[in-house]
């Protein structure tokens, strides 16, 4: 359910605030006369073309608190941007203000207590390359570029999800700045209520200007990659994977992508630009055990290339950046399934085959592990026991293929209903206009989420989000 104030434009500000706000900030204020207001204002989606009033590149949570105050005295449309790789374009507005965190980069590791802290502007790539310098790791993207504030709202799911839950689980503390332009720390002792919305509800209760996780021993080297096979070999390859993956343990991730070989290494020039089924396994732990762990999963079928291998984590993290760079077109689709069928799996290679354009990717995650020993009520990230995950992401270079590339999104999505396990991953709702923001939280969930929503922003200051309306 969208909020119908989710598309109003700013109220017209006399050019003389915007002049007081720009004097109270650290950091920058940019407006469209400004040389870098181009720049500024593009988002990673290239879908979200919009062109706010006014950009605020805080340096601190005092800027922030500047320009949360700013937007709700002046009845200005207010967007907040940590990473800008949300997928809907949630990250900016038309006519109104962009708190942008980007400049707030600042990131402390504590080794002995395995924890971190990681300023709002801070994207999975700088926290990983922190974090690995210690051999420690917690859930993040499966893309370097994505933001660490918007993912860890939204639940966040990423290659260690098995292994220590979401990147919400692993949140030990966050300090916010409320819609009153208050600053609090929210954690398990304090502000409690808050703290189980930010695990999983979204930005709708404050601007997030800094996290602290616990981190767990990863890498710095994993054994991961790609195991890649022809669409024609989909059902042999997810019965077995099926079956295989009902034992395995938490340590193991496996995820089953559908995509369009880029032409980049480390994929042989042969293999570019053909439709090929990868199954990317990653086992956290001795490269020595994983090697056994794995051995039956890389003895299934016939495939075209076997590139599991020791390599560093980061490179993982960073395996889709090529596949999903900025500025592409993307809507998606996503689905927790009861399974791993062999139709579904069928359905969906028969599907890509049609895809709009070499940027769509279908992605079929194994979910339980740690994920399901956490109770469902101990967080908003609510949607816990769901085996398998479908994200279907439509990608293409041309607003030319916007419906096209809708329509055939949304067909997939359809088309798997027969299969799907009910809900949605908030985190990939694909627009304001087609939340369907009750699918992402199970009812109980989301008449809390609302509650917590009339306490803490009753006037609905953050509803440029997926939006939980008060």
């Amino acid at each position: 359910m969208s909020d119908p104030q989710s598309t109003r434009t700013a109220t017209t500000v006399a050019t003389s605030s915007w002049s007081d706000l720009r004097a109270q900030l650290r950091g920058r204020l940019i407006q469209p006369d400004d040389a870098d207001y181009e720049e500024a204002r593009h988002t990673w989606n290239g879908m979200a073309d919009k062109r706010p009033a006014a950009i605020a590149q805080c340096s601190d949570a005092d800027d922030v608190a500047a320009a949360v105050n700013f937007a709700r005295d002046h009845g200005v449309l207010l967007s907040i941007r940590g990473g800008g790789h949300s997928i809907p374009g949630h990250s900016t507005c038309d006519g109104g203000l962009v708190i942008d965190l980007s400049p707030m980069k600042a990131i402390s590791v504590d080794p002995a207590a395995r924890t971190a802290r990681a300023e709002g502007g801070v994207k999975w790539g700088e926290l990983d390359a922190a974090t690995q310098q210690h051999g420690l790791a917690t859930t993040g993207g499966t893309n370097s570029d994505t933001g660490i504030a918007g993912l860890t709202l939204g639940g966040g799911e990423g290659w260690l999800v098995r292994a220590f839950g979401y990147a919400c689980d692993n949140l030990l503390a966050a300090e916010v700045v409320l819609a009153d332009g208050s600053r609090v720390r929210a954690t398990e002792q304090e502000n409690a209520d808050l703290f189980w919305g930010l695990r999983g509800g979204g930005g709708n209760y404050g601007v997030v200007t800094a996290f602290e996780y616990r981190l767990h021993p990863v890498g710095p080297t994993v054994l991961a990659g790609p195991i890649i096979y022809p669409l024609d070999q989909v059902r042999e390859v997810a019965a077995f994977q099926r079956e295989f993956m009902r034992a395995a343990p938490d340590a193991l991730m496996v995820m089953t992508a559908f995509l369009t070989v880029p032409p980049v290494e480390p994929f042989p020039e042969p293999l570019h630009g053909q439709k090929l089924l990868f199954v990317v396994p990653l086992y956290v732990g001795p490269v020595e055990q994983g090697e056994r762990v794995l051995a039956p999963l890389r003895a299934v079928g016939h495939p075209i290339a076997d590139a599991v291998a020791p390599i560093p984590y980061v490179a993982l993290q960073q395996s889709l950046d090529a596949v999903l760079p900025r500025d592409m077109h993307i809507w998606s689709r996503y689905e927790y399934l009861r399974d791993l069928e062999d139709d579904a799996m069928a359905l969906i290679a028969d599907h890509f085959l049609q895809a709009p354009g070499p940027q769509t990717v279908v992605v079929v995650g194994r979910l339980g592990g740690a994920l399901d020993r956490i109770a469902p009520a101990a967080t908003a990230a609510a949607h816990r026991g769901k085996p398998y995950f479908a994200w279907i992401i439509g990608g293409w270079l041309s607003q030319q293929l916007d419906d096209q590339g809708i329509a055939w999104t949304r067909g997939v999505s359809e088309a798997l209903q027969p299969f799907a396990a009910g809900g949605t991953y908030v985190n990939a709702l694909p627009d304001a206009g087609d939340a369907q923001i009750h699918t992402a939280y199970p009812p109980q969930t989301y008449e809390r989420l609302v509650a917590l929503k009339r306490k803490y922003d009753p006037g609905n200051l953050f509803r440029l989000n997926q939006n939980i309306v008060p």
